[in-house]
């Protein structure tokens, strides 16, 4: 609070000040009670004022430079009523009590969608848990009655059970802090179990896979990296093309393992490139070569974030597309 901007709110009371001043000056000219007193009584009218005005000022500016500075450090906005002292003038007390009032009814409708939120994530997490046990059956019928249609079926029940998987995964990634363990293990165990995890779509999809130089130890979530490392090969599979193969294989590096997933599909438009994470973005063959939902990098983006990983894609068009996961070296096992 400025001592300019203290002023401009009192104009008006400045104004009626300096006319009442005014005033008395010319009212005890003309009673006659001598140049000096006409002077002398109004200067000390408005000196008692300056003091009044200073003190008010002096008061109020402490208190509300306090608040700014408070709101200022706060995260969360919302909290700022527990950080007010309440102040002695009249406006203020009934500041504190109008932000308080009003932070008690947000924080109660924060909590009402806290609660539904649960709600949902706990009938979504039931729902895709029920779900998995017909397309199981499904698939094992299948099996057991192989053919040219129920072999379309499998491919059919691969991608349902891929987006039932996102459905899963995306209502868990807000509270990833609460559902994860982080263990040690190797690029090998974690791609190995990824590759059997979808080992029926890269078959249906003749997909040749190539590993190598996968013996370096992470430390991660084995559950939350699978899901990731799953994604990346679903891609290579729906965006496969000619003679399609992936090749995955590890990088040492002086602080950190890199994972390379590499495949030679029909890669990404570098139009597109820059905006692959973004939220529902499809981009150009998510709209012409294949049904995309644009959940699985974003979903992928998001739980590195979490986890601490690095992600990052390179892609040339019509050539293939390269996606490096980083793991930070760590001895916190060791």
């Amino acid at each position: 609070m400025s001592l300019k901007n203290f002023l401009a709110d009192k104009v008006y009371h400045l104004i009626f000040v300096l006319l009442t001043a005014s005033f008395a000056a010319v009212l005890l000219a003309v009673l006659g009670v001598g140049i000096y007193a006409a002077v002398f009584v109004p200067l000390l009218f408005l000196a008692g004022e300056a003091a009044a005005l200073t003190l008010e000022f002096l008061r109020k500016r402490a208190f509300y430079n306090e608040l700014l500075r408070n709101l200022e450090k706060l995260d969360k906005k919302y909290l700022i009523s527990e950080m007010l002292d309440e102040p002695s003038f009249c406006e203020g007390k009934l500041l504190c009590e109008c932000v308080k009032t009003a932070c008690k009814a947000m924080n109660d409708e924060i909590a009402g969608y806290r609660h539904a939120s649960q709600e949902y994530r706990e009938y979504i997490e039931t729902w895709v848990h029920e779900v998995k046990t017909p397309i199981s059956s499904s698939k094992l019928m299948i099996e057991n009655n192989k053919n040219e249609v129920t072999l379309s079926l499998n491919e059919e029940l691969t991608k349902i059970e891929n987006y039932v998987e996102q459905a899963l995964f995306y209502s868990r990634s807000n509270h990833v802090e609460k559902d994860y363990v982080i263990k040690t293990t190797t690029l090998k165990a974690l791609v190995g179990s990824a590759l059997k995890k979808y080992s029926a779509a890269l078959i249906e999809g003749r997909i040749r896979v190539e590993t190598s130089a996968l013996d370096k130890t992470v430390y991660t979530d084995l559950k939350w990296t699978d899901f990731i490392i799953g994604q990346i090969l679903m891609n290579s599979v729906k965006y496969r093309s000619g003679e399609p193969e992936i090749k995955i294989y590890g990088l040492q590096n002086q602080n950190s393992v890199t994972l390379m997933i590499a495949d030679n599909g029909v890669g990404i438009p570098k139009k597109d490139l820059g905006r692959v994470f973004e939220k529902g973005f499809t981009g150009e063959n998510g709209r012409t070569s294949a049904k995309s939902t644009g959940i699985g990098l974003y979903l992928c983006k998001k739980l590195c974030d979490k986890l601490n990983l690095g992600i990052s894609i390179a892609s040339t068009e019509g050539k293939g597309t390269l996606v490096s996961i980083v793991f930070p070296k760590s001895n916190m096992f060791e």
